[in-house]
């Protein structure tokens, strides 16, 4: 046991390295904190510990506004839409997100009179989910406020299907189209265009002429370009000053 021999002097020899070690140690962990601490800042930011659920959030001014909106009664795609449009406006005015707003009706054939069912906004930035667009938010609390996966469903009688449009004041992107797909709303209205969104920057992804054939196919109506010019001035106005995102930033 030669290392055991000198304890004294041994010990006085290893206290500077022990003292070293501590020292390093606190540095270490001194240094984690700052860099802890410099996370914290950021909003998006949470602990080291797996997620087990996530929140899909209106702004505190469109949920002021539901009761507005869903008292109404709403009888031209022009009315349906130009909800759609003040949704987007509100939320780049309000600085809440994106320049993108959504509304899901549910249409009376008999009558030709619809209700609002819900809304939605782009919340990308602001809830730190790059998934959130105007219409996803608006499907996930419309297919909520159902209790229902789908909002292909019957009326109570089951001999014929309730009718949700879907109201956007923007063509979607690859994603949302992906999603307006498998929602089972019937129809699809659309305000701006692909190119308009993407004149100010915005990547909208693998969209063609064909994806628009498909949900036809499956049994979607798609009308576009209502309301056009006012959509797509909000687009415009956005651009001069706001975040403009995409899938490779």
């Amino acid at each position: 046991m030669p290392m055991l021999a000198s304890s004294v002097s041994g010990s006085n020899r290893m206290l500077p390295i022990a003292l070293i070690g501590a020292a390093a140690t606190v540095g270490v962990c001194t240094f984690l904190k700052k860099k802890s601490h410099k996370h914290k800042e950021n909003s998006c930011s949470s602990h080291h510990d797996i997620h087990h659920s996530i929140q899909v959030t209106l702004p505190e001014w469109a949920v002021e506004e539901l009761s507005e909106f869903s008292n109404k009664e709403y009888k031209t795609d022009e009315e349906k839409m130009a909800l759609a449009i003040h949704l987007s406006a509100r939320n780049v005015a309000e600085k809440t997100g994106g320049p993108f707003g959504c509304a899901i009706f549910e249409k009376e054939i008999s009558t030709g009179v619809s209700k609002l069912v819900s809304i939605g906004v782009n919340r990308v930035v602001s809830l730190c989910n790059s998934t959130l667009h105007g219409e996803t938010v608006a499907i996930q609390l419309a297919q909520s406020k159902l209790n229902s996966f789908t909002m292909n469903i019957p009326h109570e009688n089951g001999k014929s299907k309730r009718v949700f449009e879907l109201f956007t004041s923007c063509e979607p992107c690859a994603m949302c189209l992906g999603a307006t797909f498998w929602s089972g709303v019937s129809r699809m209205v659309c305000g701006a265009t692909k190119a308009d969104a993407e004149a100010i920057g915005f990547n909208e992804g693998p969209v063609f002429e064909a994806s628009y054939d498909h949900l036809r196919e499956a049994g979607i109506e798609v009308t576009r370009q209502v309301l056009q010019k006012e959509a797509a001035q909000v687009l415009k106005e956005y651009g001069e000053s706001g975040l403009i995102y995409n899938g490779g930033d």
